[in-house]
């Protein structure tokens, strides 16, 4: 799978191992983690197995988190896309098969419309490229910007459930009421 999607103000494609740097930035952040465990990563060994995790994902799914960079600069700012969760170690609110849509950018670039943006880009490829039937998206409930997205690019609210101990938020698009 080789392609390139681009919006008004980015640029998504793959990601390679040449990202590695870029995603050692972001992922190493405590400010982007700050909804995700708490977690970020100390090493450059594990930046590249995000990386490799990535091309794993094209390769056995066909779809996977996509690099974002600015038209304009050039600059990287995250990622955003889809992915395919699968079996018990990806479950999610009692499900274990599904495709998810999420972003995740360097803090300079929040606020600037680009998680949106690059979301609604997504959204379209999965729904009229990959023809997905329905497109999830979870967010914990403190962070208020990712449910705003969730809900501005057409998701519905579903449930609340517990994710790593937080009350999470579950959200779904179908395709039949994709653009409606």
């Amino acid at each position: 799978m080789e392609f390139q999607i681009e919006t008004n103000r980015l640029i998504l494609r793959k990601f390679n191992i040449k990202d590695t740097t870029s995603i050692f930035e972001l992922d190493s952040n405590p400010e982007v983690h700050k909804y995700l465990g708490n977690n970020p990563i100390t090493t450059y060994k594990q930046a590249k197995d995000i990386i490799d995790f990535f091309e794993k994902q094209y390769n056995e799914n066909g779809i996977g988190r996509f690099a974002a960079f600015e038209k304009e600069s050039g600059n990287f700012i995250g990622w955003s896309g889809l992915k395919l969760n699968k079996g018990k170690e990806e479950e999610l609110n009692g499900i274990t098969e599904f495709i998810d849509i999420g972003h995740r950018l360097l803090p300079k670039f929040w606020r600037k419309g680009y998680a949106t943006e690059s979301a609604i880009a997504c959204l379209e490829f999965g729904f009229k490229q990959m023809n997905y039937n329905i497109i999830y998206g979870a967010a914990e409930t403190d962070n208020i910007g990712s449910n705003k997205i969730l809900q501005k690019i057409g998701l519905k609210y579903v449930n609340d459930f517990k994710f790593e101990g937080n009350d999470a938020k579950w959200y779904e698009l179908k395709k039949t009421n994709y653009g409606s």
